[in-house]
């Protein structure tokens, strides 16, 4: 628990396409993937992935197709649509654009201002 980080407001969508765009995942493989990529310190509830991957399908950033998961269970499987991926590059740029400047405001020294 120590090692887990706070989910900023709005990062979960971002987190979910991009688990996504590596390819096709049921829910409870979107959580792992994001658990494993980040090395454990990003967590994500199921109550809280759930809504958020009926809110994509519905704004038409992802399509749900049902499958059989590796346990032999039926599960939702969830693929990026277009719109997706083109919301996914328009997040990672803005995303990018707010870690920069975060940056540059914490490594700011008081001699430079």
């Amino acid at each position: 628990m120590a090692n887990e980080a706070q989910l900023l407001p709005g990062t979960l969508d971002l987190l979910i396409l991009k688990a996504v765009s590596l390819g096709s995942l049921h829910g409870y493989g979107i959580l792992l993937r994001i658990e494993q990529i980040s090395g454990n310190t990003l967590v994500i509830e199921q109550g809280a992935l759930y809504p958020a991957l009926f809110r994509l399908v519905r704004h038409g950033f992802l399509t749900a197709d049902w499958g059989t998961s590796d346990n032999n269970r039926r599960a939702k499987f969830y693929q990026l649509t277009t719109a997706g991926r083109k919301r996914l590059r328009e997040e990672v740029a803005g995303w990018n654009r707010l870690a920069m400047a975060i940056g540059a405001v914490l490594s700011a020294e008081a001699e430079e201002v």
